[in-house]
């Protein structure tokens, strides 16, 4: 076992992890941050995706050990400094962009992550970049809906499909 030690959610942060640890697993067990989800272990759902330096990762297909020394940010750290939801997170609920909830982190933290890169992204855009990421209970079409509404612009004209 090794200390590692890195920043979460503008916190640093250190737990003892043995070289195989997945930084998800290091996220939920060693730091008890259990909002990142594990969904599949193949990497294939995105119910586990983080920020690593300000890019989206999939924190099941990443050793904790290295990631040491990196600004790490969870779920847990997308609300705004009073507590309260950010733009993104209040658009999910706003436009019903989850249901079961066990992707939402994962679709919260790659939309946030699409909105940094490409502020107001199109919808096929915004379709095209949550391909990595599964739901199964919305059909998609809310969380695109969610997107575009935070990045500011107007949902009334998309199409239910």
């Amino acid at each position: 076992m090794t200390k590692v030690s890195m920043t979460v959610n503008g916190r640093a942060v250190s737990a003892e992890a043995e070289g195989r640890t997945l930084l998800v697993n290091y996220l939920r067990e060693g730091l008890g941050l259990t909002g990142t989800h594990v969904g599949c272990d193949t990497s294939q759902c995105g119910a586990c995706v983080v920020h690593v330096n300000g890019q989206a990762v999939k924190s099941c297909t990443v050793f904790a050990q290295d990631v040491a020394g990196a600004e790490v940010r969870t779920i847990e750290g997308m609300a705004n400094a009073d507590g309260s939801l950010s733009t993104l997170q209040q658009a999910f609920q706003d436009h019903h962009g989850l249901q079961c909830g066990y992707c939402t982190p994962g679709m919260v933290m790659s939309s946030a992550a699409l909105l940094a890169e490409n502020p107001t992204p199109t919808e096929a855009e915004v379709r095209h970049h949550l391909e990595g990421n599964i739901c199964r209970c919305t059909g998609y079409h809310n969380i695109v809906k969610a997107v575009l509404a935070a990045s500011g612009q107007d949902v009334t004209k998309i199409a239910a499909e």
